[in-house]
């Protein structure tokens, strides 16, 4: 289906007032979907990810030095997938959405789903890491565990540490191939 919307009398008005019904018409149905995708327990979740220029072996070790102090359930390094274990964070929800206007939280726990993907740009090799973070709350007994949306914070603090653990290995192996070189010139063979 093609709609066009040039207005064969040239009226400019026309032509925007056309436009602007046809987004008021789409944009309630595309709202509509994604509520009702978030009611029935459709994936939410954000995902987030980023691009590195290294090799899939120096960007796999940063990703689970990263994810150290987390319990991991799943390993996968074929495949490029990790999994941690869900990890109470009541305190930390609690202490946070304290200041706000939400209740307080019966139980709170989350974890984290990391992808590493090998990838190539201009003959460079690089990996895309992407991060996402499933946080699940109880407000009372009764109620069963709940997704709700995670602050984005925890997602993006990884994939920074992450970065830097990479630019760390990348250079300690650049100046220990100098040195290796600096003395393989030095010897007088």
């Amino acid at each position: 289906m093609t709609i066009s919307i040039e207005d064969p009398t040239g009226n400019m008005k026309n032509a925007l007032l056309k436009l602007t019904l046809l987004a008021a018409l789409t944009l309630p149905q595309a709202a509509c979907v994604s509520a009702y995708v978030a009611t029935v327990g459709g994936n939410s979740a954000k995902v987030f990810d980023r691009i590195y220029v290294t090799d899939y072996n120096t960007a796999w070790q940063a990703t689970l030095d990263a994810l150290k102090n987390i319990r991991l359930d799943v390993t996968n390094r074929e495949g490029g997938f990790l999994q941690s274990k869900w990890t109470d964070n009541t305190a930390e929800k609690n202490l946070t959405d304290s200041f706000g206007s939400a209740d307080s939280f019966l139980k709170a726990q989350f974890r984290f789903k990391v992808s590493v993907a090998k990838g190539f740009y201009n003959g460079t090799p690089t990996v895309k890491v992407s991060v996402q973070k499933e946080q699940m709350v109880q407000r009372d007994v009764l109620e069963g565990w709940r997704p709700v949306e995670s602050d984005e914070i925890d997602e993006t603090t990884l994939l920074y540490r992450i970065g830097r653990l990479i630019f760390i290995r990348t250079k300690i192996d650049r100046l220990e191939r100098e040195k290796t070189k600096h003395e393989l010139d030095n010897t007088h063979f």
